[in-house]
């Protein structure tokens, strides 16, 4: 099945008002091109210098997606162009964020990540750090970052229990959050981004509103070994 194929069956098998977020990353211009000219402008990468180089390649009304653990020192790489960066899990990375986002005069949207797996390799922030930092006097001082959402990785593990009620789990603070009428005006929680190739549909039914799909677009990554 070609990726414009598969594009197409995944758009017509998830809801209406979900993202789906292409993970492109270890994949060549010419897949992302193909997926592009499929009509699917939302790509993710978890390397800085990856995205910069595809974003200087490809088509500039792609809304790239940082997804991976946020260096601090790479942010002023994508500060230019990047839409939204979805692992943002410490305090200092937002300042820095901020810092970046004022010398090009925009407004980086984030999200939060939270740690909702078991795994001790998964990065993320406590649900009671995560309402702490929103809650903080200094957040409404950074006025070139938007957090607009929660991102959450869940066990990587066969059991669907386990991922349906970390899922569920992480659901469950967002709408706690967007009820919230006490924030900022830096703070819109619209999206909740969690679910992956292998895990994607549950975490739907979970209430999941953004998607981060590579192998099922793409098929299996192209890792080169250093």
């Amino acid at each position: 099945m070609f990726i414009k194929e598969k594009i197409k069956l995944l758009k017509t098998n998830i809801p209406a008002g979900v993202t789906l977020v292409a993970v492109s990353k270890t994949k060549p211009i010419a897949d992302i091109q193909e997926a592009f000219d499929a009509g699917q402008k939302v790509f993710g990468e978890n390397k800085v210098q990856e995205m910069v180089q595809k974003f200087e390649e490809l088509p500039k009304d792609i809304q790239w997606h940082m997804i991976g653990h946020v260096q601090k020192n790479k942010i002023k790489y994508m500060a230019s162009f990047v839409a939204l960066i979805h692992g943002v899990d410490h305090w200092s990375t937002l300042l820095e964020i901020d810092k970046q986002a004022k010398k090009h005069n925009r407004v980086i949207n984030c999200l939060l990540q939270a740690k909702i797996a078991k795994e001790e390799t998964k990065f993320g922030m406590s649900f009671k750090d995560i309402e702490a930092l929103l809650h903080s006097e200094e957040l409404p001082n950074l006025h070139h970052v938007k957090i607009c959402g929660l991102m959450g990785m869940a066990s990587f593990v066969e059991d669907e229990n386990t991922i349906r009620e970390e899922f569920k789990r992480l659901k469950n603070l967002f709408d706690k959050l967007k009820s919230d009428k006490t924030f900022a005006g830096n703070i819109d929680m619209k999206f909740l981004s969690m679910g992956m190739s292998g895990d994607y549909p549950i975490a739907i039914e979970e209430g999941s509103n953004m998607i981060r799909v590579g192998s099922a677009i793409f098929g299996e990554r192209n890792y080169i070994a250093n």
